[in-house]
C-alpha cells in the first residue's frame, strides 16, 4: 500500500501539471515496487510472501493485482493465488488471513475467516478469467448473508456461524465490489488493476 500511495500521487501530481512532483512520487514508487518484487517474493514457495525473508502467507497478497502492483496474469501473482488456494482456503470458501499456526501474533488459536479476503479471491478469479469458479464462490458467500443481508467481519467455518464485528463494513464493500466486478462489461477491478499511467518517468 506504501507503493499504492506514491504510483497515485505521481499520476494526480503529473495530471495538475506537477512535473517534478510526478517525478519523484515516481521515482519512489518504483524503488519500493523493485524492493518488493526482489525481497517480498519466495522463488521456492513460487508466491509473495507476508514479510521479507519470510515463508509465511497472508490473505492482503490478493490485494496485488487488485491494485494494479502486479497485473493478474503475472506468473508470480498466479503463483501466488495457486498458494493461498493451498495454504489458506478452508472448504473451497473461505480465506483465513494468514497461516494461524505460525502467525507469531500473540492472538490465541480460533480466530475465524475475515470474509473480505474470500471476496478478493473471487476478484481475483474474476481478473484471470476463471469467471466460473469466481460466481460459484460469490454465490456461497452470499448464501451466508443472514435473513435481511448482513454480514459480520469473520466467519466460523467449524461452528458455521458469523463472528467478530457485526455489521462489518469490510465485508459488505468486498461484496459490493465483487458484485460490480462480476456483472459489468468492463469491470471496476480491471480499472483499478490497469490505472492511467503517468508517463513520467524516474528519468528522461
Amino acid at each position: 500500500m506504501a507503493w499504492v500511495a506514491f504510483d497515485r500521487a505521481a499520476n494526480g501530481d503529473a495530471a495538475e501539471g506537477s512535473i517534478e512532483a510526478a517525478r519523484h512520487w515516481r521515482t519512489v514508487a518504483d524503488e519500493i515496487h523493485a524492493e518488493v518484487c526482489e525481497r517480498g517474493f519466495d522463488r521456492d514457495l513460487d508466491s509473495f510472501v507476508q514479510a521479507y525473508g519470510s515463508k509465511q502467507l497472508d490473505a492482503s497478497l490478493l490485494l496485488f493485482p487488485l491494485v494494479g502492483f502486479l497485473p493478474a496474469t503475472d506468473p508470480r501473482v498466479r503463483g501466488t493465488l495457486r498458494a493461498i488456494e493451498k495454504k489458506l482456503l478452508i472448504g473451497d470458501e473461505f480465506v483465513l488471513r494468514y497461516e494461524p499456526e505460525n502467525s507469531g501474533d500473540g492472538l490465541p488459536a480460533g480466530e475465524g475467516a475475515f470474509l473480505v479476503c474470500s471476496f478478493w479471491l473471487v476478484d481475483n478469479y474474476i481478473l484471470q478469467g476463471r469467471h466460473a469458479e469466481a460466481r460459484k464462490l460469490f454465490d456461497r458467500l452470499l448464501s451466508r448473508c443472514n435473513d435481511v443481508g448482513l454480514l459480520a467481519e469473520e466467519f466460523d467455518p467449524l461452528a458455521g456461524r458469523m463472528l467478530g464485528n457485526f455489521p462489518q463494513a469490510y465485508s459488505h464493500v468486498g461484496l459490493i465490489n465483487c458484485a460490480l466486478n462480476l456483472t459489468r462489461e468492463t469491470c471496476p477491478a480491471e480499472v483499478r488493476a490497469e490505472p492511467q499511467r503517468s508517463p513520467i518517468r524516474a528519468t528522461t
